[in-house]
């Protein structure tokens, strides 16, 4: 195996470099740009329907327009994951970890409280990413790859929100 495959930073030029390839072969092979928070939603109402029911769930106006299915969509979704894992596995940095060091000098190391704000902030996450029509592949990469100005007004906005946020929970503390 190629030992740059090993590393457990890569290039963020080469990286980003890839990301520009798979945008456009996606668009060519699938004639759709690439996401996964849509294939996310999907998956959610597809075990909502075997939770609580198919018919129920059809009557969700979401559910109803964005029906479960495997397309490319939960393929990528899946590759992702794939890919995280192996990435990971390559360069032996692959750890289970509960409570980063970061968050347990900040926040303490109660393994509850972490849970329920990546929980929380997860669930907002998703929850507007799927109201702005998409997320940081979908709406950033994509969209700006496409040069579209809502693609770029969403990663001046990601980029800003990221600082706040981190401004927010690490300042230095008086």
């Amino acid at each position: 195996m190629n030992p740059s495959l090993k590393r457990v930073n890569w290039s963020p030029y080469l990286v980003g470099a890839g990301i520009g390839v798979l945008s456009w072969v996606v668009f060519v092979v699938v004639a759709n740009p690439i996401g996964i928070t849509t294939a996310i939603s999907q998956l959610a109402g597809g075990a909502a329907s075997v939770a609580i029911g198919g018919e129920t769930v059809a009557q969700n106006p979401y559910w109803a327009k964005h029906p479960m299915k495997l397309d490319y969509g939960t393929l990528f979704l899946v590759g992702t994951f794939l890919g995280a894992l192996l990435s990971a596995l390559t360069s032996r940095s692959f750890r289970i970890e509960t409570i980063p060091p970061v968050w347990r000098e900040r926040f303490g190391p109660s393994v509850t409280r972490r849970m329920v704000v990546a929980f929380v902030g997860g669930a907002l996450a998703m929850y507007g990413a799927r109201m702005a029509g998409g997320c940081t592949s979908g709406n950033g990469i994509s969209q700006g790859l496409q040069l579209a100005v809502v693609g770029w007004t969403f990663l001046v906005v990601m980029f800003a929100s990221g600082l706040g946020t981190a401004w927010l929970l690490f300042r230095p503390r008086h």
